[in-house]
């Protein structure tokens, strides 16, 4: 907790307006910064106890301005079990900004189609996830629980918000064919075999990445609200 506090403190310190919504753009979507207007940007390097991006098309910022009405804060870039970070690791830039003002976040994610209907440029609005690597212990909640952030067992039922889902939904272009699906994370950094694509398939899920899950988990745990969007690219 005191780690992602001194985040927080240090950008509440240099803030000109605190966020209310969290983007965490997945592999390649980092563009959306350049939407922000009045934008205030930050390296991670600088911020504390913010592990650094290694992943190519993450660039390691985060940029901080108003999305419309709307003051955001947008993270290029996430991390990754299959870095090396543990999962705690991985959600302290959720944390921090969840302590900052966050109320709401949305987690975009590039991922692979489990189904035929999906396509390549296809939008997944995620309903539910299956966390692989949480299922194997492997969470950002395991260890001693810190009430400051929230309860010990937190309820995942509605992990992704319905109305933020409706709303989602509703407003896709017609083009991307969005629809609502589960979506399974795995550790990576390989991709699935044919025999595990086959598994995770009878398991229900329609899309499959390395990412999301362990910050969606964060999200809960702290009362936000949680948004998840997968572009499917292969």
């Amino acid at each position: 907790y005191e780690a992602c506090a001194e985040a927080a403190a240090w950008l509440q310190a240099r803030l000109r307006e605190p966020p209310r919504v969290a983007l965490v753009c997945g592999s390649g979507l980092g563009a959306l910064a350049q939407e922000l207007s009045e934008p205030q940007s930050f390296d991670y390097a600088d911020i504390p106890h913010f592990p650094r991006s290694t992943v190519q098309g993450h660039a390691g910022r985060l940029v901080v301005g108003r999305l419309g009405s709307a003051p955001c804060a947008v993270l290029q870039g996430r991390f990754h079990l299959y870095e090396g970070y543990s999962p705690a690791q991985v959600v302290v830039p959720v944390r921090a900004l969840a302590l900052v003002g966050v109320h709401t976040l949305v987690l975009t994610n590039a991922a692979g189609s489990l189904r035929p209907h999906f396509g390549p440029g296809h939008l997944l609005v995620i309903r539910d996830h299956i966390d692989l690597p949480g299922l194997a212990g492997r969470s950002p909640l395991v260890g001693p629980n810190d009430e400051r952030f929230g309860p010990r067992f937190p309820a995942m039922t509605d992990a992704y918000d319905p109305g933020l889902r409706r709303l989602a939904l509703a407003l896709a272009p017609k083009e991307l064919r969005a629809r609502p699906g589960v979506y399974v994370g795995v550790g990576g950094p390989s991709y699935e075999t044919p025999a595990e694509c086959r598994l995770l398939r009878r398991l229900g899920a329609d899309a499959v990445g390395m990412s999301t899950v362990s910050e969606a988990s964060a999200a809960r745990h702290l009362g936000l609200r949680v948004l998840g969007l997968s572009l499917i690219t292969n």
